[in-house]
């Protein structure tokens, strides 16, 4: 099974911008779905974006405009650039796949603490 892996959390200051990474271990494309979600303090994992191996992309209301998510195909990588970000934007922050037959699981997540 391919597995992924996230990276790039940081701490920024509002408006400030970041870019996510969520590696895989094989190619990407044995997804045909890739998610970006976070979960906030005394908050549950929410669906950020995520993106479809026929090119469609979703985005949670509150993040729309400000974040994107891609697909890099020859670092077998989805991204997720993120841009004027707010303090409520703060969490960790995880990527998870889907294949045919299983998705993966949860990882340690990435940190991204928006903050003065």
């Amino acid at each position: 099974q391919v597995t992924l892996v996230e990276s790039g959390g940081a701490l920024v200051h509002p408006g400030g911008s970041l870019r996510l990474s969520c590696v895989a271990s094989g190619s990407i494309w044995a997804f045909w779905k890739v998610a970006w979600f976070r979960q906030a303090p005394a908050k549950g994992r929410e669906l950020v974006a995520d993106i479809e191996n026929i090119g469609v992309k979703n985005y949670l209301d509150s993040v729309k405009g400000r974040f994107t998510i891609s697909r890099d195909s020859a670092k077998n990588t989805v991204i997720l650039e993120m841009s004027s970000l707010k303090p409520e934007d703060t969490g960790v922050y995880y990527c998870r796949g889907w294949s045919t037959d299983y998705n993966t699981g949860w990882g340690q997540g990435t940190q991204v603490t928006v903050s003065s």
